[in-house]
Order: structure tokens, then C-alpha cells, then sequence
């Protein structure tokens, strides 16, 4: 199964710092059995957008970002993502706050969204979900969806319950 990280960040995109975010969900993810692709992207709506486009185009059917989801004058990565995706899943991005804020009231800040891009004829679909920056907030985020992740792109696939 093709998994897709994005960190989106200017610092990191601009070579300024290291994406510790990104590895970490790469590390994380293929230890999970997932096959994983990476892209850096600046902050932005577009650029979110463009790279969640390129993730689709690759196979992937579930892509994960990484920052850009806070409220910095620059954070518009829920805005990029709404563009692309086909229905939101609210429940798993107040899953993901609820646990966030049992280790830090910051967590409630986060505007990350979850859904779907449906499947069509040349795709199966795939599950797209904002997670913020910090490389403990992916960490625990991923926790909290590994084990749903598989239900999740089977459904969207036509699985039965």
C-alpha cells in the first residue's frame, strides 16, 4: 500500500531546517507496511493542493501533511486540502484534537482536516488527513489512525462492513 507524506513548511522547504516531521511519518509509516513517497512544499493553499494532486497521481491512497495547520498568517493547509478532497470525515479530525489535547491544551488549535477523495474507475480512493508540524504531534496522530487507516480504504473501496 502506497502511503504519501507532505511537509508543509517554509523553513523546511527553503533548506533552513531539517523536516524531522516528515522522516518521522516516513519511519513510522513503513514500519508500518507501508510503502512511502515524500514531498516538501512552502505554506500555502496551492501548493498543499498541487502536492495532494501529485500524491493522488502517484497511487497513493493515503496521504498525510504535516504543519500548516495552525493560525499563522501562512497556515492554509486545511484550505488546500478541502479543494481536493471529494467528502470530509469530521469525526476522525476531533478524534485526533480530543487525543492532541491530553497532552497539550495547543492541540485544540489545530484546523487539520480528514476525508476522502472517492474512488472512481481508475482509482480506488484515498484518505487524506492534516496533522500540525510538530514531529510529537505525527507521531501521536499516526497512533491514533494506523489502526483505522485499513477499515477506512476498504470502505472507501466498497468493503463490506
Amino acid at each position: 500500500m502506497l502511503a504519501h507524506v507532505i511537509t508543509v513548511s517554509n523553513r523546511c522547504s527553503a533548506g533552513v531546517r531539517e523536516d524531522t516531521s516528515g522522516l518521522l511519518a516516513e519511519r513510522v509509516l513503513t514500519g508500518s507496511g507501508y510503502e512511502v513517497t515524500r514531498a516538501l512544499v512552502p505554506d500555502g493553499a496551492e501548493s498543499v493542493r498541487a502536492a495532494l494532486l501529485g500524491g493522488l497521481a502517484s497511487g497513493a491512497r493515503f496521504i498525510v501533511t504535516s504543519g500548516g495547520t495552525g493560525v499563522t498568517p501562512t497556515d492554509r493547509t486545511p484550505e488546500g486540502t478541502l479543494d481536493v478532497l471529494d467528502r470530509e470525515l469530521p469525526g476522525l479530525a476531533e478524534l485526533l484534537r480530543a487525543d492532541a489535547v491530553r497532552t497539550t491544551p495547543f492541540g485544540a488549535l489545530t484546523r487539520g482536516l480528514a476525508g476522502v477523495v472517492d474512488a472512481t474507475p481508475d482509482s480506488p480512493g484515498a484518505l487524506i488527513v492534516n496533522l500540525p508540524g510538530k514531529p510529537v504531534a505525527v507521531e501521536e496522530g499516526l497512533a491514533v489512525l494506523l489502526p483505522l487507516v485499513p477499515h477506512i480504504l476498504d470502505q472507501l473501496a466498497g468493503g463490506d462492513h
